[in-house]
């Protein structure tokens, strides 16, 4: 508890665990990626000690493959996984036995990002060029229904993957445009680097809003108790980030001195905002109109009910 002050400390110290959670219950959680700050209330919850308030040594562990921490919480092998909402529609359709208990993330941050100094101007212009993408699907069905706020379709322009080099790619003239870069990351790396980008954003062009990103555990392991109280503590360090910005800088920072610099400044004033503040609420609808999308593009076949697999774990 680096940055805490003093009296905060002392009543996190002598808070008594929830019940149902016994003291210091081990938990694993798979990050999606690298530590960013994108997980700033659970960097928050570990350092400020919300984690052992709520009776939880919580082991957060940085994925060697991004697709990997879903799949291996579906295998049993990790008890919660952050993931994406998407990614979840597209693997229960598929047979995982994931389910979604938490938001970490409430926005997207996904964007069809272009140079902010280069011929697109608007969706229309993209018509005969080269867009730029990571992931084939989802991404694909995002583009097609942006496109087509604009007149145009996937058949307008030239799909090219660029393998997660999205911000290179398109100041190095290899692409016009990208899809899937993320709003509070590749605008400000692109500006760093003097080569300021343009985002249209999927939620203003006919998409359907999602929770970017959200905490999966095993379908059949929905009862266990340290999952409430792993929400708890994430709400309360959400809540204590978003009171004191700067402390909890201090304290994603003081984990690892790489984490301190300019990209991360950024990245972190732009990401607080988007933080579920009820992490543990659970919007129905919203997964329903996403899953229809889905449907809709032919990316999965009769969404089953959203009960089956994005729950409310709260009473």
């Amino acid at each position: 508890m680096r940055s805490v002050p003093l009296l905060f400390a002392l009543i996190l110290a002598l808070a008594a665990p929830l019940k149902g959670a016994s003291a210091q219950e081990k938990l694993t959680l798979l990050l999606d990626w690298f530590v960013n700050p994108d997980h700033a209330p659970l960097i928050v919850a570990e350092e400020a000690g919300f984690f052992a308030k709520h009776g939880l040594e919580v082991e957060m562990i940085q994925p060697a493959d991004p697709n990997d921490p879903p799949k291996l919480v579906a295998a049993g092998r990790a008890d919660l996984a952050v993931s994406y909402q998407p990614q979840l529609h597209l693997q229960t359709a598929a047979g995982l036995p994931l389910a979604r208990i938490g938001t970490l993330v409430a926005t997207p941050l996904n964007t069809l990002v272009v140079l902010a100094d280069g011929p697109v101007r608007s969706l229309a212009d993209l018509k005969g060029r080269k867009v730029g993408f990571s992931v084939s699907g989802t991404e694909e069905a995002v583009l097609g229904t942006m496109l087509r706020s604009a007149g145009l379709s996937l058949d307008d322009v030239d799909l090219v993957n660029v393998n997660f080099s999205l911000s290179p790619s398109l100041i190095s003239g290899q692409v016009d445009a990208v899809i899937g870069a993320y709003r509070n990351f590749e605008l400000n790396q692109m500006d760093i680097v003097g080569h300021p980008g343009r985002a249209f954003y999927p939620e203003e062009h006919g998409v359907p809003v999602i929770d970017q990103l959200i905490y999966v555990a095993h379908r059949d392991r929905l009862d266990d108790p340290r999952f409430t109280a792993f929400l708890r503590a994430v709400e309360e360090a959400t809540t204590y980030l978003l009171n004191h910005p700067q402390e909890s800088w201090e304290m994603f920072i003081g984990t690892d001195p790489e984490l301190d610099d300019e990209l991360n400044r950024r990245a972190w004033a732009d990401t607080l905002p988007r933080f579920a503040l009820r992490p543990a609420a659970l919007d129905v609808g919203r997964y329903r109109r996403f899953a229809v999308f889905l449907e809709e593009a032919g990316l999965i076949q009769d969404p089953p009910p959203v009960e089956t697999y994005a729950v409310d774990l709260e009473p």
